[in-house]
C-alpha cells in the first residue's frame, strides 16, 4: 500500500481564529486542541488516518511567531457542492475571505481568494458532490 494524504499543516498566528473560518469553509468540526495547536477535520468520517481507504484530510493549525510573506506554494481548492461557484465566492467573502491577487489573465475557471491570515485558495468552478 502506498502512503495517503491524511492530514495538511498550516502555519499562522491565530489558530482557533483560522481553524473556525475553515470549519465553516468545509463543514469540518474541532476534533483537538492543544495549546497553539487546532485540528479540524470532517464528522462525517471522525476516525480520520485510523481508516482504511481515502480519507477527508484534516487540517492543523499550529501558531507561528513569524507571518506570512509570499505566495503559498501549495494551497487548497474548493469545490463547492450545494450552489454555484458565485453564490459560494459570496459565501466565502462574508465569513472573512478576501479576493486574492496572485497574477491571473482573468481567463481562469476558478476564483482566488485569501483566508484571513492571507493563505491563498481557490474556489473551482464545477460542482460536485
Amino acid at each position: 500500500m502506498a502512503s495517503k494524504f491524511t492530514e495538511l499543516a498550516i502555519d499562522c498566528a491565530d489558530p482557533n481564529g483560522l481553524a473556525q473560518f475553515w470549519c465553516s469553509v468545509l463543514d469540518y468540526e474541532v476534533q483537538d486542541e492543544d495549546d497553539g495547536i487546532v485540528i479540524i477535520g470532517s464528522p462525517v468520517v471522525p476516525e480520520g488516518k485510523n481508516r482504511l481507504g481515502p480519507v477527508p484530510p484534516t487540517l492543523t493549525f499550529a501558531r507561528v511567531p513569524e507571518g506570512k510573506t509570499v505566495k503559498n506554494r501549495l494551497h487548497i481548492d474548493v469545490n463547492p457542492t450545494d450552489r454555484e461557484q458565485g453564490e459560494e465566492v459570496r459565501r466565502l467573502l462574508d465569513l472573512g475571505a478576501r479576493h486574492a491577487d496572485v497574477g491571473q489573465t482573468g481567463d481562469e475557471s476558478w476564483v482566488t481568494l485569501a483566508d484571513p491570515e492571507g493563505n491563498e485558495f481557490c474556489v473551482l468552478a464545477g460542482r460536485r458532490p
